[in-house]
């Protein structure tokens, strides 16, 4: 069965591995124009199965191996800040590490999470920065939550995005990302260069699988 890209919504799409049966059998699907891996709605977790899957991660604040892979993001986009900016984790997850990490370096930060943190009151802010680690890649709709996220950063606003981006699909069938039935977008650096593109953003990658992305100043007149 055919699919349509959730990102760019192109029809150039080809079907790229089908998982076996012992992993959950699903259809994997990459995009020739964005370059977006995507999986068919038809193959989404039931939003109670989703939340039990999340569960099992560990998300301790206090875990000192799991602040340090946080950092990789928030390491390298912390110094571009000025101090006291407002920010958004997006996607903070039942242990909300990098809300945590944030304060204590001084930063006032919003948490929200459809699940473990669902007060959308949040997302009617505006934002100076807003982070997104392990998240995009659970993104049912990823045109939709990147117009969101572009819409509530204020100009000149960072957002950074943690997600694995391999350096080409080749691998995809024995890469370990994909077993995991919530992960439902998988993204390149083109791809992260097509989100830029569309949204009238720059974006940057300082490190393996980061990208930051900078929203124009007004007086650019984007």
């Amino acid at each position: 069965m055919k699919s349509t890209c959730p990102l760019c919504r192109s029809s150039d799409v080809q079907r790229i591995h089908t998982s076996s049966e012992k992993l959950g059998s699903r259809e994997f699907f990459l995009c020739g124009e964005c370059d977006l891996v995507h999986v068919p709605r038809r193959y989404h977790l039931a939003p109670e199965a989703e939340q039990t899957r999340y569960l099992l991660h560990n998300n301790d604040p206090s875990d000192l191996d799991y602040r340090r892979f946080l950092g990789r993001l928030w390491d390298v986009m912390r110094p571009a800040l000025a101090s006291g900016a407002h920010g958004l984790d997006f996607g903070c997850g039942p242990g909300p590490a990098l809300v945590r990490m944030a304060i204590e370096d001084g930063f006032d930060v919003d948490a929200y999470d459809p699940y473990f943190a669902p007060d959308k009151s949040v997302l009617k802010s505006r934002y100076d920065f807003i982070t997104c680690t392990e998240t995009a890649e659970h993104f049912a709709s990823p045109a939709d939550e990147f117009k969101m996220l572009h819409s509530i950063l204020k100009p000149n606003g960072l957002l950074g995005v943690m997600t694995s981006m391999p350096p080409d699909w080749s691998t995809f069938p024995a890469w370990h990302y994909n077993r995991d039935p919530t992960h439902l977008a998988y993204y390149a650096q083109r791809t992260m260069q097509w989100i830029a593109n569309s949204q009238n953003m720059e974006v940057s990658f300082p490190v393996p699988n980061v990208a930051i992305f900078r929203k124009p100043s007004r007086h650019l007149g984007l």
